[in-house]
């Protein structure tokens, strides 16, 4: 088992582990048009999205899946949410990602180096498999573009690996971006 700090720190965004106080927020997050469309689907209530969450906090504390708020590293305010989860045997999937209009510039970059650094680094995995909706354009040029590699697909996802080699070659090159954001 192993206990991650918390909250942990990206470059302008920082995660911190979900609570079940957080369960309207996610609810609403997941139930929006706009930003759940991609995911399966939700809870039916915030009351069952806390008991969803009550739930996986077992689950963390065995250390087999962390659901992260994705807040603000200027003011703290939440901007969104992401799990690592499926971890066993060198691999884990992370997933249900979200987020939303507050965001920071560059938090999609941001919160990917983090997640990858948690599960490469922290958590010693060596192999990231996950999977996209094929009709979520956006998200498949991200992992694209990031070195994901295309494992295969179906009529409803598109599925990735990222190694750890792989990502430790391109995460300096990554964290230029906010080098050169700093300067601005």
């Amino acid at each position: 088992m192993m206990a991650l700090p918390n909250p942990i720190e990206g470059h302008n965004i920082r995660f911190r582990l979900v609570r079940p106080d957080d369960a309207v927020y996610i609810q609403g997050l997941r139930t929006s048009p706009e930003h759940g469309r991609h995911l399966s689907a939700p809870s039916p209530s915030f009351e069952a999205q806390r008991a969803w969450i009550e739930a996986y906090k077992a689950r963390e504390a065995i250390g087999r899946e962390y659901y992260f708020i994705i807040e603000r590293r200027d003011d703290g305010a939440r901007c969104g949410v992401l799990r690592l989860y499926d971890i066993a045997e060198g691999r884990f999937t992370w997933g249900s990602w979200i987020l939303d209009a507050n965001k920071p510039s560059k938090a999609a970059l941001d919160s990917a180096l983090l997640i990858y650094r948690i599960a490469f680094g922290t958590l010693g995995c060596t192999e990231a498999i996950f999977d996209v909706r094929t009709e979520n354009t956006r998200t498949l040029a991200f992992h694209r573009r990031f070195g994901a590699v295309e494992t295969g697909s179906d009529e409803i996802n598109t599925y990735f690996k990222l190694d750890c080699d792989d990502f430790a070659n391109r995460a300096p090159s990554l964290d230029k971006v906010f080098l050169l954001l700093d300067k601005d």
